[in-house]
C-alpha cells in the first residue's frame, strides 16, 4: 500500500531569520529521513548544537 501525500510543501515559521520549508516531492526515500546521515555528521562536526539553539521550544518543561 503506497502512501499518498496531498500536500506538496509545508512552510514552518522562520527560524534564525531563515525560511524553513519541507517538500514531499523527493521520490523514493528511506523511512529514516536522513537521520542516520545527520548523526554521522554530528558525530564528526557537532553541528547540531548550533542548529538546536535556533529552535525555540515554548512548551512548559514540566509537560514535555
Amino acid at each position: 500500500m503506497q502512501t499518498e501525500c496531498s500536500v506538496s510543501a509545508y512552510e514552518f515559521p522562520a527560524s534564525c531569520g531563515r525560511r524553513v520549508v519541507t517538500r514531499f516531492d523527493g521520490g523514493r526515500m528511506s523511512s529514516d529521513g536522513g537521520v542516520i546521515l545527520l548523526k554521522q555528521v554530528h558525530d564528526r562536526r557537532g553541528f547540531s548544537h548550533g542548529f538546536a539553539a535556533c529552535i525555540r521550544d515554548e512548551r512548559h518543561p514540566a509537560f514535555v
